[in-house]
């Protein structure tokens, strides 16, 4: 496993997450898929030959046990991928703030937790590509959307401010603003399709570091500006 590369995706699930696993596992990575449910996770799993782990993104003792197991389970990490992200919906006056807390942590907090245990492995071998997967609401809030868009212009800015500082040091942080729906439409390519998103995502962790983006904005050819 010395020369293999190893990818850890949070917030693991089906659409994008899934085609990440294959397309890294057909790559010939060693695949982790981290989710609070890890039951789901079975048939990906199976197919991937990835690992599987229990986690909540946004529990600060949790995200750094996960990252010392996996230390042990399968070594240094050359790809983390953070995807979870929560969605709270409404009339602003009527939002529960307990709710809205939970989705920020979710969709924010949690991707500085995740961040910061990879940054502190990654620094210390020059090398390594941290991903957050972000939303149109990265760049424009939505009527009745105000927490998921808290979370994801928190995602941006941090996201940002890491690559900032961490690529002189050979760590490469990139941004993915999703800009659409994510599926496969029978009828044509008004959705994004997610293999065609995983792509990109491995594009990106192999740029040659002369020419590094911090940001990637993806949307489906149809879609008007």
């Amino acid at each position: 496993m010395a020369d293999q590369e190893r990818v850890l995706i949070v917030g693991a699930g089906s659409g994008l997450s899934a085609s990440l696993a294959r397309l890294f596992a057909r790559e010939g990575m060693a695949v982790a898929l981290a989710a609070r449910d890890t039951g789901k996770l079975a048939g990906l799993a199976k197919e991937t030959g990835a690992r599987t782990y229990a986690l909540e993104a946004s529990d600060r003792a949790a995200v750094p046990a996960l990252f010392e197991r996996l230390d042990r389970d399968i070594g240094p990490l050359d790809i983390v991928v953070y995807n979870p992200s929560a969605r709270v919906r409404g009339p602003f006056v009527e939002l529960d703030p307990a709710a809205v807390e939970r989705a920020i942590a979710v969709s924010a907090y949690g991707g500085f937790l995740v961040g910061q245990q990879a940054a502190k492995r990654m620094v210390a071998r020059k090398r390594g590509s941290i991903l957050f997967t972000g939303a149109s609401a990265s760049v424009k809030g939505y009527a009745q959307s105000a927490p998921f868009a808290m979370g994801k212009f928190a995602l941006r800015g941090l996201a940002q401010s890491m690559a900032r500082e961490l690529a002189p040091q050979g760590v490469h942080v990139a941004h993915f603003v999703i800009d659409g729906g994510i599926g496969r439409d029978p009828s044509g390519d008004s959705m994004l399709d997610p293999d065609a998103i995983a792509a990109a995502y491995l594009s990106i962790h192999r740029q040659q570091r002369s020419a590094w983006t911090w940001e990637v904005e993806l949307r489906p050819w149809v879609e008007k500006f």
